[in-house]
């Protein structure tokens, strides 16, 4: 035991490297780092300590390249809040310059074996401080979709919402003086393997366009059409249920469709995001303009009787609205349907045309 703890695997837990989940499947019988052979990992430590003492001087190319910075959010209009979170990312990630120059390699999938007796559990990622930081300014502080904030970053849009909701309560809390286990926090994130943020460049976090399995496409379909047709993903849908939309349509994010279009055609990365804004602003302007549109027609068309514990609403239907058959959509009973009528004798249940 105390060899293993004196020159085998378990003196590493005495000293854990910065930034690596340092599970013990990721270390050999004598202690060393599979991943990291050829890597001084003395002088890493260093590194990655100098690093936790404070940002280092600015050189100048860093100098030059912070004020352009500066500079195009001045151009660019961008609230102090934003300013001020921008700084902070940038001066986080020179913090970590020192760590970056000596490098570990990134965890492999044996690497990340928390039980090393497990070989089908592994640890999965999680956001860094800086990538949710940077999603609630993105959401709460800018206004933007959730959905193009999912996009954008890689990160699922259940996942964006309670980043945002959670981001609001601790901020709530820290106005009010409310005491944050921050250490916690810290300790727990430094034992597992991060999506960390960065401004240049998007590391997917997860899978966020997973189309779910229909169940109007579960049958089994044969669907004869001509050789010279062109059939289209629309087409497939149609064949299955006149209402059943297209993969396109039915993905939780459309807009990535359009960033795929947009990356062909090699457009750099800021005019896609201006192009992504604009079109996330339209959606929202349109959006607003149907809330008021309904809005408007629930007071001209209907009464509100205020009651003591509810507020009645009520609205003149005729009774000419039911249709030939009774089943007008504008009828009175719509919302709560009618039942099938496939075994009520006296009605003609074969087809009468061939279309």
């Amino acid at each position: 035991m105390f060899d293993w703890l004196k020159r085998g695997p378990g003196r590493n837990l005495r000293d854990p490297l910065a930034d690596s989940t340092n599970y013990l499947s990721a270390y050999d019988k004598e202690g060393r780092l599979r991943r990291a052979q050829n890597v001084d990992l003395k002088k890493y430590r260093e590194s990655a300590a100098a690093a936790t003492n404070g940002p280092r001087p600015l050189s100048t190319a860093e100098k030059k390249a912070e004020d352009a910075m500066i500079a195009q959010e001045n151009a660019d209009g961008i609230t102090d809040d934003e300013k001020a979170a921008n700084a902070l990312q940038r001066a986080q990630l020179r913090a970590r310059g020192s760590a970056e120059e000596i490098s570990l390699p990134r965890e492999r999938s044996g690497d990340l074996r928390p039980y090393p007796m497990n070989e089908h559990f592994r640890s999965q990622s999680v956001l860094s401080e800086e990538l949710r930081e940077q999603i609630y300014q993105q959401v709460a502080v800018v206004g933007l979709g959730v959905d193009t904030v999912a996009s954008s970053f890689g990160v699922d849009m259940r996942r964006v919402a309670a980043v945002v909701r959670l981001k609001t309560i601790e901020k709530q809390w820290v106005g009010q003086g409310k005491s944050l286990a921050k250490p916690y926090n810290d300790a727990v994130l430094a034992m597992l393997p991060k999506t960390e943020y960065s401004p240049t460049r998007v590391t997917p976090h997860e899978s966020i366009n997973d189309l779910p399995v229909h169940p109007r496409t579960r049958n089994q379909l044969f669907y004869p059409t001509s050789e010279s047709r062109h059939f289209t993903r629309e087409d497939a849908a149609k064949a299955f249920d006149p209402k059943l939309l297209p993969a396109d349509k039915r993905i939780p994010l459309p807009v990535l469709v359009k960033l795929e279009k947009w990356n062909l055609e090699n457009l750099p990365r800021e005019e896609r995001q201006r192009r992504l804004r604009e079109d996330d602003l339209a959606e929202r302007t349109a959006q607003l303009a149907k809330e008021e549109k309904k809005a408007a027609w629930e007071a001209r068309t209907q009464r509100v009787v205020p009651g003591r514990r509810w507020d009645f609403k009520f609205q003149d239907i005729s009774a000419e609205k039911v249709g030939k058959d009774g089943r007008g959509r504008d009828a009175v009973g719509y919302r709560y349907g009618m039942p099938h009528e496939d075994r009520k004798r006296g009605l003609i249940k074969i087809p009468t045309s061939v279309e």
